[in-house]
C-alpha cells in the first residue's frame, strides 16, 4: 500500500510539472496551495561551481526565494555559454533594446533530459527589469515538441498561447538533446515565431510587449547551452 502511495504520489509531481512552463512559476490554473506544494516537491538544484550569471550580463529569478547565485554558466570556445540551473531566470544585457520593427535570434541546446518536461526561450519587450513592474513577452520550448507564448506583468503571467505541440518543435533524442534556433520577428502589425527557420504561430502586434531589451528566459533544474541573443534592427 505504501509503495502504491508513494508511486501516485510521484505521478502528481510530474503531471504538475507537465502542465505549464512550470508549475511553480507559470502555471495560472494551479491554486497558491498546489503550486506552493509542487514547489516543495521539486525544489530548486544548485549545480557544483554556480556563480550566478556572466560578467556584464543581468539576470532576474522569477521570486524572492530564489537566488541567480544558483545558476552556473561557462563559456564555451564556440561563443555560448553552457547553462545548468538552479533556479527559472532571465538573462540580458541592458543594452539589447529593439523597438518598431526588428527580429530576434537566439539558439538554444537541451543537453540532456530534465527530471521534467522543463522550458527554455527568448523574452523581447522587457520593460522595468529591476523593479516591481517588470513587464515583458517570452517564446518557450521544451523537449517534448511544444511551444508556449507567455507575457509577465510584476509577480504575474498570463498565457497568450498555452503549451502546443508543433511539427517545427524537435522532440529529444533518446540522450536528451535537441536543438532550436528560435526567431521572434516583431513587424508593423504582428510578432511571428519561427523554429529551425520553420514558422509556428503569429500574433498581433499588440498582444504581447514588444519594445524593450530582449534576451533569453531558462527553466530550472536544466542543463542547456546558448547562445546571446543576436537583434537585427534592419
Amino acid at each position: 500500500m505504501r509503495r502504491v502511495m508513494l508511486v501516485a504520489a510521484l505521478a502528481m509531481v510530474g503531471a504538475a510539472c507537465a502542465r505549464d512552463e512550470d508549475a511553480t512559476a507559470d502555471d495560472t490554473t494551479m491554486g497558491d496551495s498546489a503550486a506552493a506544494q509542487a514547489m516543495a516537491d521539486d525544489p530548486d538544484m544548485r549545480p557544483e561551481g554556480a556563480s550566478g550569471v556572466p560578467a556584464g550580463f543581468a539576470g532576474r529569478v522569477d521570486r524572492a526565494s530564489q537566488l541567480l547565485s544558483d545558476a552556473r554558466y561557462t563559456e564555451l570556445p564556440d561563443g555560448k555559454w553552457e547553462v545548468v540551473t538552479g533556479p527559472h531566470h532571465i538573462l540580458y544585457q541592458p543594452g539589447d533594446t529593439a523597438s518598431g520593427t526588428y527580429t530576434v535570434n537566439a539558439t538554444l541546446e537541451q543537453m540532456e533530459s530534465p527530471a521534467h518536461p522543463e522550458s527554455f526561450g527568448v523574452f523581447i519587450g522587457g520593460q522595468d527589469l529591476e523593479s516591481e513592474g517588470q513587464r515583458y513577452g517570452y517564446f518557450m520550448v521544451r523537449g517534448t515538441g511544444d511551444y508556449l507564448i507567455k507575457t509577465r506583468e510584476g509577480e504575474g503571467t498570463s498565457n497568450v498561447i498555452g503549451w502546443t505541440a508543433s511539427p517545427a518543435v524537435p522532440k529529444a533524442d533518446a540522450t536528451g538533446k535537441a536543438s532550436y534556433q528560435l526567431t521572434v520577428q516583431v513587424g508593423q502589425d504582428s510578432v511571428r515565431f519561427s523554429v529551425n527557420g520553420t514558422p509556428v504561430t503569429s500574433l498581433s502586434r499588440g498582444a504581447i510587449p514588444t519594445d524593450g531589451v530582449a534576451g533569453v528566459r531558462i527553466g530550472h533544474n536544466l542543463h542547456v547551452t546558448t547562445t546571446r541573443v543576436s537583434i537585427d534592427r534592419s
